[in-house]
């Protein structure tokens, strides 16, 4: 495996009872191109052993490092929302139920993904590399003085809810000495699943121009990061999109960025115009960057918001996963929130989620 961590600074946490650190540690994508990913470990204070691990993959907050957690203020904290009522935050960052999972002895280690914070341009929902970041920081935690075991539980979100689903699906090589015993997928973003739905497939194969969504235009910008050898941004982007994305993808979090490319679009036309020609290449390469393409290593329990079907990640985008992941043989199960929409789900849905992985463990 070789030394991951490559640096490691104390900071403070209003978490009770932990210490946590900002690391950097050495990372590959999903061709094992060499990278580097920042990132927290949070741990009980004070010396221990063969402590349980939980590694937390983010929602979406953006391509560059306007959009890092980890350069946050008070990073190492609970979950904080952009949409929260009281809102300073441009980005939603934090781990939810951080609290109880320190007060249950779990060393917690959070990912802020390579090129947000790092160099490059980062792989949005490209799931396989994000997934190598959630478990190369679990390494780079057993290097350091935290009493991290090798047993490892996963809970992602949203775009994390993809990396998550994808980190059950890595290479032996990619594992080591851990030991993955379950994953939880919040709300989980594939995009193989949600291209082959009508809605987000069927405009892309449209051939006419796309109203701009920011998700949408940073998943399509990602890809041709991942892929530089087969994808362009020709491919996708007007002119007008192209300049916006070459001028913005680093210094605009998710919210601004959107708002950006709408104002623009109204303003002077179309940002995303896919060249149809071109999307067999395109699906090709969304399979292979995406979860749901082996049996899961672990058992995998999704977690599902309810109130609104159209939400950021869709419902049919949750139950195609599941589906999914059925007709391959994997252990998969369900619980659904009717009261809660994308961005409450983290909170109402934690303590499940950390009691399934404690039954797990």
């Amino acid at each position: 495996m070789g030394n991951v961590l490559i640096s490691q600074e104390k900071i403070s946490t209003s978490i009770a009872g932990a210490d946590a650190y900002k690391i950097r540690y050495a990372s590959y994508d999903l061709h094992g191109k060499p990278t580097q990913s920042t990132g927290l470990v949070i741990a009980p204070a004070g010396e221990g052993t063969d402590r349980k691990i939980m590694s937390w993959a983010h929602g979406t907050t953006g391509m560059g490092d306007a959009s890092c957690p980890s350069a946050q203020e008070d990073p190492a904290r609970e979950l904080t929302l952009y949409f929260a009522s009281g809102s300073t935050t441009p980005i939603d960052y934090g781990v939810p139920g951080l609290q109880k999972f320190i007060d249950e002895g779990y060393v917690v280690v959070a990912t802020d993904y390579q090129g947000i914070g790092t160099e490059g341009i980062h792989q949005y929902t490209v799931n396989r590399t994000n997934a190598l970041d959630a478990i190369r920081i679990v390494h780079a935690a057993r290097e350091m003085k935290v009493g991290a075991g090798n047993k490892v539980g996963l809970i992602g979100w949203s775009q994390g809810g993809g990396t998550v689903a994808a980190a059950a699906e890595l290479e032996a090589a990619d594992y080591g000495d851990l030991e993955l015993i379950g994953s939880v997928a919040m709300s989980p973003g594939v995009p193989s699943i949600a291209l082959k739905l009508p809605g987000l497939g069927s405009a892309l194969g449209s051939g006419t121009p796309v109203p701009p969504d920011g998700h949408l235009f940073m998943i399509l910008a990602a890809m041709t990061a991942a892929f530089p050898d087969k994808l362009s941004l020709d491919d996708v982007f007007s002119p007008l999109g192209k300049k916006l994305f070459e001028e913005n993808w680093n210094t605009a979090s998710v919210h601004h960025f959107s708002d950006i490319l709408t104002r623009n679009y109204n303003l002077s036309g179309p940002v995303i115009q896919v060249n149809t020609a071109k999307l067999p290449v395109w699906m090709g390469a969304f399979e292979k960057a995406s979860a749901a393409q082996k049996k899961p290593v672990c058992p995998v329990l999704v977690l599902i918001d309810g109130q609104d079907p159209n939400g950021p990640c869709p419902l049919p985008w949750q139950l195609g996963y599941i589906d999914a992941i059925k007709a391959l043989g994997g252990d998969i199960s369900s619980s659904t929130y009717p009261n809660d929409d994308h961005f409450s789900l983290p909170q109402a849905s934690v303590d499940e989620a950390r009691t399934w992985l404690n039954s797990k463990f």
